[in-house]
């Protein structure tokens, strides 16, 4: 039996074709990446235009209904929120009862990279007792098929808790 002679530009072109399908693979799935991202995007971006204009089913239209919404810190409204339903009933529906009119958001940022939507935006509201409610909010939601799954949410835990227990320091915000 004969041995067989080992050609290097056999292995060198072995090599080519393992790296440029590896190439594609990446661009393949950066391009997926941005076009999720851009979808992801439009989506929040349409929800909170809706909201702006006056829309009232911003959480029915953004929220998954098995959403887990995570509000950091300590204070009033801290805490995970486990549906749409527990977060409206618990969070949104304690505030909204407490001001004369919706919060209309500003869009100051907003950022989107794959399955990520970062917002950040500004509300203001009047109380029913007339005080100003304003408060800057940075939300994370984690999409899936167009909808939020998952939502970490900062703001002014101080704020939102005068507003909803009608106390003074409501009007201190800037």
């Amino acid at each position: 039996m004969k041995a067989r002679r080992f050609d290097p530009l056999i292995l060198l072109r072995w090599c080519l074709l393992g790296l440029a399908m590896l190439t594609y693979a990446q661009v393949s799935q950066a391009a997926t990446d941005a076009s999720t991202a851009q979808r992801n995007r439009e989506t929040v971006t349409s929800a909170f235009a809706a909201w702006t204009a006056g829309g009232q089913s911003f959480f029915d239209d953004i929220l998954a209904p098995d959403v887990v919404w995570t509000v950091k810190g300590s204070g009033p409204g801290a805490g995970v929120y486990r549906g749409r339903q527990d977060l409206v009933e618990r969070a949104v529906k304690p505030l909204s009862a407490r001001l004369a009119k919706p919060i209309r958001p500003t869009v100051r940022h907003l950022l989107a990279e794959g399955d990520a939507v970062v917002i950040h935006w500004d509300g203001e509201a009047e109380t029913k007792d007339g005080k100003p409610y304003r408060n800057s909010y940075v939300w994370i939601f984690r999409m899936r098929g167009g909808r939020a799954t998952e939502v970490t949410a900062f703001l002014d835990l101080a704020a939102y808790g005068a507003a909803v227990d009608g106390s003074p320091e409501v009007a201190k915000r800037p």
